[in-house]
């Protein structure tokens, strides 16, 4: 029937992920994402017309279920269990796989020569709403008496400290480094709080 998908777009949009996440958006071909999704190469251009716009779907589907496990990590109390499980999520997903497949947002903002503002736009929005869950949970004024810092400024360093934690782990791949680099920051946050 015209105008109907004659696939699963769920689990092709999780094929397309994972070799987006494998090889990066910039290397990745419309022959590729055909071939590792079982979908013609003319299928996939009818569906999303061409792979900016599958990859931008691919993104949002990263984006909700990475911010789903985000928020429900933050909420745990106290803030000090909250963070340390917040960055063990965060190292947990760019450690998974042989070889590690590192965080994709990084490796998509890092392929190729020049972003494209789509593809941009999608990225800062990401990171603005992981620094926002980090400010809304860090601004709980429980949490703020515990900061050595404001709670924007401590949700921006933690931001930015995550996009460090990607390249460490492709030089060093050890999981246990990041962790006790993790833990070094959540202490200079809290001060004798996370002692």
């Amino acid at each position: 029937m015209a105008g109907v998908r004659q696939f699963d777009e769920e689990a092709v949009l999780d094929k397309a992920m994972g070799l987006f996440w494998k090889k990066g958006y910039a290397e990745t071909t419309m022959q590729e994402l055909a071939a590792v999704t079982g979908v013609q190469r003319g299928s996939l251009y009818n569906a999303y017309q061409g792979k900016d716009a599958l990859f931008l779907k691919v993104f949002d589907l990263y984006m909700d279920r990475f911010m789903e496990g985000v928020v429900q990590i933050l909420d745990q109390q106290p803030i000090s269990t909250a963070l340390t499980g917040f960055f063990e999520f965060v190292i947990d997903s760019m450690t998974a796989g042989e070889p590690t497949r590192g965080c994709l947002t990084s490796k998509t903002a890092l392929s190729g020569e020049v972003i494209e503002e789509p593809i941009r736009q999608v990225l800062q929005k990401l990171i603005d709403r992981l620094e926002q869950a980090l400010l809304d949970r860090l601004s709980r004024p429980e949490d703020t008496a515990q900061l050595m810092t404001s709670p924007a400024e401590a949700a921006r360093l933690i931001t930015t400290f995550t996009r460090g934690l990607v390249v460490m782990e492709r030089v060093y791949q050890s999981r246990e480094r990041l962790i006790d680099t993790a833990g070094m920051l959540v202490k200079l946050l809290l001060g004798v709080a996370a002692k």
